[in-house]
């Protein structure tokens, strides 16, 4: 490749596909408004407002070539198998005179609201055919964005009933209850607050490997991951792939800086790119945000990695384990609750000088650890994505025990408080760390270490849950986690009006749960078994994890916190072993298909005796789906698709394995693991330049 000389760097054009700030400016105050119209999410729901965005965004919309809008949403049970996991019908914005000829026009009611067919999507049977009404109505906190052709209005999405069909309405109503209760509590503190927010950041894991290769191998084209495949001679034991230059041999540099590009047009700031542990694999980051608008904007960027990939002669890989024996991929949501003007409620520092009272900070803590612990299974429902069976606790991402790592000044500092009832301002300790060279300046770094083995860590002024799936919507992790937030608040601040002491609440709060806190390796392999004895939630199985959404403390839970009914829990709870079951059927049709269309007769041209074995190997596993296809309840066949998954499958790929390995490259048809993982050294990489 050469080396072309390239022009000044830039900044300029960031957010200029995306209808807020300076650019809504621009066009709002042609008609008397300004931007700070859309910082006010009333603004829907104001008379006149409507119509006037409307209008601004028609103008917005021509200037920039585009003709056509959409409602733009969330449908249930879409990782893994809906390109960018949404939905969205495309209308023109221009209507006809009576001559025929035609006129632009997009009024204020087009704008607000929209109507589908709720029953075509995954509901729980919340709709049916007779019944299918699904309504949309705009979500003002994600701001209008704009991509080629069409403006994109993102949107909520309920049936006819007010049942949510969607990811993002219980977002929405766990956002606000947490608000409110957190609101509530921080007043009876001392501290008045106009309303809390949730921010997060996403860490957002990928492969991208050869398109041709890609081709070669219906699994990846079907099921997002490759269900045979013999190990390479090399993998990641070297450890040389982390942080390692993103090479420029490839189009894999292209393809990111070129993501990045898209992405900056809409206002999604990507601030970090590298290459992560496995071959091929990479990660993007961006900054923090509000929860609404940046799990918008991750849909936004997973759809924008397999389409520019696939520009670049590369397949993005977004599912969580797409090659077996190396690592996965995870989507890390560091996740932090902040007052509307910017204090952060997990900073120390910050809400000891907002609220001017020491107890604030602890009291908060000693209410998310006591979350943590009585409701560690919905932390693990919320991240039992079919890809994470293969993930969690596989020495790459956390086990599925749901603790909490605090650092140990952290947890000395609570179980002092638990001690003694009483806490002065916790100031984290930092640490002056030499080089050992004296041109090589010393550094100050936080006292506490980095422990990448916990699922819920604490790094400072933020959780990071890390075990959440790549290919995840990342709505329900944060409805969970907004949800026990809100129930946390809401007992302090009950027990504070009921006449407690803020800090006795907190020492009881600990003296119950602290339990939840561990500190140490959590792939230790004795760790699942002790944390068991302690009392924290382990569910290995995310069919099992699933099936606690309808549990009785949980439904209550949600319905008390008006973040879902039980009805709506059902129905996603059907939803999810549903679109479990229906991800394992594909994967063993699609093995099916591989054996007797690759392997089988690979087998026979090279003359090996593995065709009995794959024969009936084929039969195993159609007896497998039979017994699947009879189960009468959604949780018995998905028991089923997860044994057929990690025992049936498993056995058959070793057969298909070991006949890859003894077969001679020329007649094996399916692209292998070292065509597929090595970008930069295997010579078919060429192809790609």
């Amino acid at each position: 490749m050469s080396v072309s000389s390239s022009p000044p760097a830039s900044i300029e054009g960031f957010g200029d596909h995306c209808f807020k700030g300076a650019v809504a400016k621009k066009y709002l105050s042609k008609y008397g408004e300004s931007e700070k119209l859309l910082e006010d999410p009333t603004w829907p729901r104001r008379p006149g407002k409507a119509d006037i965005v409307a209008k601004a965004v028609l103008d917005w919309a021509v200037d920039n070539g585009a003709s056509v809008f959409c409602h733009w949403f969330q449908p249930m049970a879409s990782s893994g198998v809906r390109h960018g996991l949404s939905a969205q019908v495309h209308q023109t914005m221009f209507e006809f005179d009576k001559d025929g000829k035609p006129f632009f026009k997009f009024e204020g009611e087009q704008l607000l609201q929209g109507e589908t067919d709720g029953s075509s999507y995954p509901n729980g049977g919340m709709r049916a055919t007779h019944t299918a009404g699904g309504y949309l109505s705009i979500d003002p906190l994600s701001p209008i964005f704009l991509r080629e052709d069409t403006i994109f209005i993102p949107a909520a999405f309920v049936s006819y009933n007010g049942d949510a069909l969607d990811e993002k309405t219980p977002l929405h109503r766990a956002t606000q209850k947490m608000s409110k209760e957190g609101t509530r509590l921080l007043k009876l503190m001392g501290y008045d607050v106009d309303g809390l927010i949730n921010n997060i950041g996403l860490e957002q894991e990928i492969f991208l490997v050869p398109r041709h290769a890609f081709y070669r191998r219906p699994d990846l084209q079907f099921t997002g991951r490759t269900i045979t495949g013999k190990q390479p001679a090399r993998g990641q034991e070297m450890s040389d792939h982390y942080m390692a230059p993103i090479s420029r041999a490839t189009t894999a540099f292209d393809c990111m800086r070129q993501i990045q590009s898209e992405c900056f047009k809409i206002g999604i700031p990507l601030k970090t790119r590298h290459r992560e542990v496995a071959p091929n694999q990479y990660e993007f980051a961006p900054l923090f945000g509000n929860v609404i608008s940046q799990t918008d904007q991750n849909l936004m960027v997973m759809q924008i990695i397999e389409e520019v990939a696939s520009e670049n002669g590369l397949a993005a890989l977004l599912q969580e384990k797409p090659f077996s024996g190396i690592n996965g991929s995870g989507k890390h949501n560091n996740w932090s609750i902040g007052t509307v003007d910017g204090v952060n409620l997990l900073n120390p520092k910050q809400i000891n000088t907002a609220s001017k009272n020491d107890a604030v900070f602890p009291v908060i803590m000693a209410a998310l650890v006591s979350a943590i612990d009585k409701h560690g299974d919905l932390m693990r429902l919320s991240i039992a994505s079919p890809g994470n069976d293969f993930r969690l606790g596989a020495m790459e991402a956390p086990p599925a025990v749901m603790s909490t790592y605090l650092g140990d000044d952290m947890t000395r500092y609570l179980l002092d408080l638990m001690k003694t009832g009483k806490a002065a301002a916790y100031t984290p300790s930092k640490k002056k760390l030499a080089f050992g060279a004296e041109v090589i300046s010393d550094i100050e770094v936080p006292s506490e270490d980095r422990n990448r083995t916990s699922p819920f860590p604490y790094g400072g002024s933020r959780f990071e849950f890390r075990a959440a799936g790549s290919s995840q919507n990342v709505s329900l992790v944060n409805t969970v986690l907004n949800t026990i937030a809100a129930e946390a608040f809401s007992i302090v601040a009950d027990r504070i009006e009921s006449g407690e002491e803020p800090l006795k609440i907190a020492q009881d709060l600990l003296k119950q749960h602290s339990k939840v806190i561990f500190n140490g390796d959590g792939y230790d392999p004795e760790w699942p078994e002790k944390a068991v004895e302690k009392g924290i939630w382990r569910i290995d199985s995310g069919v099992e994890a699933i099936k606690k959404l309808t549990d009785a403390k949980n439904t209550d839970l949600f319905q008390k916190m008006g973040v879902l009914t039980p009805r709506e829990c059902e129905a996603r709870r059907t939803v999810l072993l549903e679109h479990y079951t229906a991800t394992v059927e594909m994967e063993a049709l699609t093995l099916i298909d591989i054996i007797n269309q690759h392997v089988i007769p690979s087998c026979k041209k090279a003359e090996l005796n593995f065709v009995k074995q794959l024969e009936d190997s084929v039969k195993s596993l159609k007896r497998s789906l039979h017994e699947i296809h009879i189960s009468s309840e959604a949780s018995d066949a998905a028991a089923l698709a997860r044994i057929l998954r990690l025992d049936t499958m498993i056995k058959v790929r070793e057969v298909c394995d070991e006949a890859e390995s003894l077969c001679p490259p020329s007649l094996w048809s399916l692209a292998t693991y070292s065509e597929l993982l090595f970008l930069d050294t295997y010579p078919e990489g060429d192809l790609l330049l």
